[in-house]
């Protein structure tokens, strides 16, 4: 495995974590409803997580590009809209 494969690989289990602890925190509480609705129309739990990962990564992404603070309402629509995935700039 490259380096940049174990960066990859570190950075989403990272982001994964964090979507771990926002369901075990019930906050923000659109994350727990997302994840209940791509449960109920027959996605596995281990293929939401890093989907929900990726737009994580989306806000975090545009939050360093555009030198801003964190968007949830931008975060809360970017996982409503999964398992589409935010378009890439």
């Amino acid at each position: 495995m490259s380096e940049h494969d174990e960066d990859e690989a570190f950075a989403e289990s990272t982001l994964i974590q964090a979507i771990e602890n926002q369901l075990e925190a019930g906050e923000p509480a659109f994350v727990q409803a997302v994840l209940n609705k791509l449960l109920l129309v027959g996605y596995e739990r281990e293929e939401i997580l890093p989907l929900m990962a990726l737009v994580l990564a989306d806000e975090i992404d545009a939050m360093l590009r555009e030198d801003r603070a964190f968007d949830a309402a931008r975060y809360e629509q970017g996982l409503r809209a999964l398992p589409e995935l935010p378009a890439q700039d």
